[in-house]
């Protein structure tokens, strides 16, 4: 791995932890939009953008007011996540994945601040598919058709040069 390839992916980590520090309010609880989530599709064009995911993840939910059950489901919540992203072969499917694994952050907000579970889940499942399906697999549909942009993450699977 290149000293650039190292940067690129240390870049992505800061990227999601300003992203989501930057609009706390919205990034934590039981209504959820965490805009930094758009980065996890990076893994559908690069599995090793896993590794700044979830150190963004993990740093970034430092930040929560919830923090030992942030870090603990929150991460585990991304682990998994990126992990299936990297092995998805269509966008929307790679899009889909958090949001169908957010009763992780469900049950987390259920033990942690004693919320219902399937309301709760509900929430952070609308807000995850806002951010991943109406932001994010518009914006990357669009910068896959880009060669410099896939240049410029590297990118090594689920696209064609042109």
């Amino acid at each position: 791995m290149s000293i650039l390839h190292m940067v690129k992916l240390a870049l992505v980590s800061a990227l999601y932890v300003v992203f989501t520090v930057i609009v706390h309010p919205l990034s934590y609880g039981a209504v959820q939009f965490r805009f930094a989530e758009i980065l996890v599709l990076l893994c559908f064009f690069r599995k090793d953008y896993a590794i700044s995911i979830i150190i963004g993840c993990f740093i970034a939910n430092l930040f929560s007011p919830i923090l030992l059950y942030d870090i603990t489901f929150g991460t585990f919540h991304t682990i998994m996540s990126v992990i299936l992203i990297g092995k998805s072969k269509q966008l929307w499917v790679a899009a889909l994945v958090p949001v169908i694994l957010m009763p992780i952050i469900g049950l987390e907000l259920t033990i942690a601040l004693k919320l219902p579970f399937f309301i709760t889940t509900l929430t952070c499942m609308l807000g995850e598919a806002a951010v991943l399906l109406l932001i994010g697999v518009p914006l990357f549909t669009i910068l896959r058709k880009n060669n410099g942009f896939l240049q410029l993450i590297e990118a090594n699977q689920n696209w064609e040069k042109k």
